[in-house]
């Protein structure tokens, strides 16, 4: 029998190599692979649906849900996961060294719908006691200027957002018109080297920051999924578990590589100890896709886009996921 052949766009991850490169197949499919940045992924998949199966921003799929649109489907399948304290930038000598020093200040945001924003501000709200009607936020693009949302909101009763499009968000930190951005990606004046940097973390130890975090909260941010086009899915409703078990067969078989100790299989020192480092730190599952072991951060994702404005009402996990990855059979 003939597989159907889907379009599937993904960026790069070594735990999704295999079945990138037809090490794994997914039982009944033929996948066409596109790669690109995930920036461009979003931008013609949010847009356009321009191929059938996509990586995704969990946010712009967020907003598509609670607004009851019915032109995509996820299944929990998470490329990149992230924490987020590492992703607020402020000005070397510009006065902030404290979150709590953002309240009444301005600050920059590539999208307000953009999940590293989101968890973020999540952070600053619960953890760190401030409120995002005591920011001015500016929302542009954060080297080049023009950038646009990709998906409605409403901004949250009292919040003021001011978009900007004549210059960049880190033109505007560097000369003090704004004292912060929240970005996925680091401004062009943040490098590698701590004593040139005009542009730096709000945390120097955001490592420490992020695992305290975690032990406290058990949320590890999920940054993207994997959403299908729901066309696909009504002709081809098995095509949600088959991805889904191709993924979760792909992902093992590149934690057998990172913790492999005959040989460097990655350009890192000490690979499979951090592998042992982690293990120690993330009880149950590395790296756990589905919907269980998800839990914890998948609801309070929920209760932060519903806060933020990104959802107009509070989602429950199970409205994210099609019925048939929900559940498995048993031996």
């Amino acid at each position: 029998m003939a597989r159907v052949q889907l379009t599937m766009a993904m960026s790069y991850y070594d735990h999704v190599a295999d079945l990138l490169h037809g090490r794994v197949q997914p039982e009944g499919i033929e996948l066409v692979c596109l790669n690109f940045s995930v920036e461009e992924i979003f931008w013609r998949f949010a847009k356009y649906q321009e191929w059938d199966i996509s990586e995704m921003s969990s946010s712009n799929y967020v907003s598509l849900i609670s607004r009851q649109a019915d032109i995509l489907r996820a299944i929990p399948v998470f490329p990149s996961r992230v924490f987020r304290c590492s992703s607020i930038y402020v000005r070397r000598g510009g006065g902030i060294s404290r979150p709590e020093q953002l309240a009444g200040k301005r600050v920059g945001v590539p999208e307000w719908v953009q999940t590293a924003g989101i968890y973020a501000r999540g952070y600053l709200m619960h953890e760190c006691g401030l409120h995002l009607e005591d920011i001015e936020w500016y929302q542009g693009g954060v080297s080049e200027p023009g950038r646009e949302e990709k998906v409605a909101f409403e901004a949250p009763g009292g919040v003021k957002i001011k978009s900007v499009r004549d210059r960049s968000l880190t033109e505007l930190l560097e000369s003090g018109q704004i004292e912060a951005i929240i970005t996925a990606h680091p401004p062009k004046s943040f490098g590698h080297d701590q004593g040139e940097r005009s542009i730096v973390r709000l945390w120097p130890d955001f490592q420490a920051v992020e695992q305290a975090y975690w032990r406290k909260t058990g949320i590890f941010p999920i940054m993207h999924l994997l959403a299908i086009r729901t066309e696909v899915l009504r002709r081809h409703p098995w095509v949600a578990m088959n991805l889904y078990k191709a993924f979760a067969e792909a992902k093992e078989r590149s934690i057998q590589r990172l913790s492999d100790m005959t040989a460097s299989r990655f350009a890192l020192p000490w690979g499979p100890q951090a592998v042992d480092q982690m293990r120690g730190l993330f009880a149950g599952e590395y790296w756990p896709y589905g919907i269980e072991p998800n839990r914890v951060t998948l609801e309070a994702f929920l209760q932060y886009c519903f806060e933020q404005g990104v959802s107009p009402r509070k989602l429950k996990v199970e409205e994210l996921f099609v019925p048939e990855v929900q559940t498995s059979f048993k031996v």
